[in-house]
């Protein structure tokens, strides 16, 4: 009697990246209204533009310390708890936002509780799509990072709608909603590793051999703090991601200065996430097939290119041709910084190690987003910022170009 066929069991790992893209389509939107609330509060309350910017760079330094806890919770316990306390403490922090009444509020609302719902998302997220694929990790990445983009793009649109509609308290309710309720619900479909449902990573003994350092030949939290590529990697994402925090925070209101809408202002906001999403999918699948280093070099040059072009921007078009090239950019830079950080040191430590990564990122967020707002208080223009942030991003342009493969990983290639 023949024996009979077993067929091969649906690989878990695509409901994960499905369950993480929800949650990306969730949150990462949610996280871009800043911006667009940032007017309103200022008419509302009178603040200066840097102390109320200053909430955005304390929950960035904030996330970026505890990033490093939540990577190392979800290297060893799995991301579906973190994922359900985030999704709670992001939609308490949008609703008591919708109650601000002084700036000590501001901080603490926005600056605390929203940080802590945000270290359960980008990094133990993205650490886990790392672990369930080996074939076609960067365009796994690439996907799950795009639904963040498609959030960037589509929610910031929809809020200055609601804003038109709505007061900013009851958006802020709207948001809170937005972030709950879709985060915890696909929460509980997520798992660590293939593992913990019987399986491989897809593509587990089929990649190029050195692209990746094994688990086995990973480097350990401690050994890689050691290494001066982990620290020159911190530099390049820092420099990209000063940049970014002027941008974020502060295109809506320079786009408003030169009489723009606001409306108008956030399409440009929604114009760099969009074609974010483009640049997270071609630089992720293009990861795969191509040097990882490339790639992030591509990415550099890409954002140092456009931060130039923005100086002394005071047309539409020009905004919108700033907003493709940097939304692409930086898009396709996201992607490439998880890869190359397992291609670095592994997957024994992924978490942690991308963790400590995104501490350089949010102190470059934050210093970005308030050295900016302090630059308009003072000068009254935001070109010294814009040309700060080009500068930044052409030192992250170096650091990268001098980037080396670590000895464990000459050692994975030699073997």
């Amino acid at each position: 009697m023949l024996a009979e066929t077993t067929k091969p069991r649906f690989f878990y790992g695509y409901i994960v990246v499905a369950a993480v893209s929800v949650v990306m389509l969730a949150v990462s939107g949610a996280g871009q209204t800043f911006g667009i609330f940032f007017k309103p509060l200022l008419v509302e309350f009178g603040w200066t533009r840097a102390s109320t910017a200053g909430a955005q760079s304390v929950r960035s330094v904030l996330y970026g310390i505890l990033v490093i806890v939540t990577g190392r919770v979800n290297d060893r316990f799995g991301p579906r708890l973190i994922t359900t306390a985030a999704g709670f403490f992001l939609g308490l922090g949008y609703f008591l936002m919708s109650h601000l009444q002084n700036s000590w509020q501001l901080y603490l609302y926005y600056g605390v509780v929203i940080a802590v719902g945000s270290s359960g998302e980008m990094v133990p997220l993205v650490s886990t799509v790392t672990r369930w694929f080996v074939k076609r990790r960067g365009l796994m990445t690439g996907i799950v990072l795009s639904a963040a983009g498609l959030s960037q793009t589509i929610i910031p649109l929809l809020v200055s709608r609601i804003l038109v509609a709505y007061d900013w308290r009851q958006s802020y309710v709207i948001v809170a909603l937005i972030a709950l309720v879709p985060t915890i619900v696909a929460a509980q479909f997520l798992r660590r590793d293939p593992a913990q449902m019987g399986q491989s990573p897809y593509g587990a003994g089929k990649v190029e051999a050195g692209r990746v350092i094994s688990d086995a030949k990973g480097l350990s939290f401690r050994e890689a703090i050691h290494t001066w590529q982990l620290w020159q990697l911190c530099v390049v994402v820092a420099t990209s991601s000063f940049g970014v925090g002027v941008i974020q925070v502060h295109i809506v209101a320079y786009a408003t200065d030169l009489g723009m809408s606001v409306t108008s202002g956030a399409n440009i906001l929604a114009f760099i996430g969009g074609l974010g999403i483009a640049g997270r999918i071609i630089m992720g699948s293009a990861a795969d097939r191509i040097d990882t280093k490339l790639a992030l070099i591509i990415a550099c040059i890409l954002q140092a290119g456009a931060l130039f072009l923005v100086i002394g921007a005071k047309e539409a078009w020009v905004l919108y041709l700033f907003g493709a090239i940097f939304g692409f950019g930086f898009g396709g830079f996201l992607p490439v910084h998880s890869l190359i950080v397992a291609e670095l040191f592994g997957l024994s430590s992924h978490g942690v190690i991308y963790g400590l990564t995104m501490l350089s990122v949010t102190i470059g967020l934050g210093i970005g987003s308030f050295l900016a707002g302090k630059i308009f208080d003072i000068m009254g223009s935001y070109s010294l910022a814009f040309l700060l942030s080009a500068v930044a991003m052409v030192i992250g342009l170096i650091s990268a170009l001098l980037l080396r493969p670590t000895v464990k990983q000459r050692e994975a290639s030699d073997s």
